[in-house]
């Protein structure tokens, strides 16, 4: 039990002032002992940082509860899933005023626009706009393009190179030698 000096326990010129002594003179120890409950709280944070990080590496997201939602998932077995043969669609805009569905083929290389008009009783409906094939395009270097032609631009880059490779030449002299560094 700790209890505080009296005078009549010490001497006064040899007691330190707020000096904690047991009963018959002898210093107190102060022990420190941690809250159980802190310690508990830590292990808990503890064991389920180490449990989702589990999961996350594992992937336990496959229950029925919690289905990821993915356009075109893997099909085990041979051959593609139906309907997710490369098949791709997304929105654009077409003009100011009017927006389209743009589909895309990746199998047959076919890019394809359907138009998201208004009817007659203005309900909608889609309207074919365009259709191309792309598999011949990809061998094309230079059509329908505009100044400077991707020719014209190598050109102007071999010309860039060259002048940079060649000492420069005052007009009509030698050429001007940097001193090496």
């Amino acid at each position: 039990m700790l209890s505080t000096p009296s005078e009549s326990d010490a001497d006064p010129a040899v007691r330190q002032p707020g000096a904690m002594t047991e009963p018959h003179g002898a210093a107190a120890q102060i022990l420190v002992v941690p809250a159980q409950g802190r310690q508990t709280a830590l292990w808990m944070i503890a064991v389920l940082l180490a449990i989702i990080a589990t999961a996350l590496i594992l992937r336990w997201d496959e229950s029925a509860l919690s289905k990821s939602a993915w356009a075109q998932s893997a099909v085990t077995g041979a051959g593609p899933a139906p309907g997710g043969r490369g098949i791709y669609a997304f929105a654009g805009q077409i003009s100011s005023r009017s927006y389209g569905l743009f589909m895309l083929d990746v199998d047959s290389g076919t890019i394809w626009c359907y138009e998201i008009a208004r009817g007659a009783v203005d309900e909608p409906h889609l309207k074919l706009v365009a259709a191309r094939s792309w598999i011949f395009d990809r061998y094309l270097e230079e059509f329908n393009v505009a100044a400077p032609t991707p020719g014209e631009v190598r050109r102007l880059v071999e010309q860039q190179q060259a002048a940079q490779r060649a000492p420069a030449q005052p007009p009509g002299g030698e050429p001007i030698l940097a001193p090496a560094p």
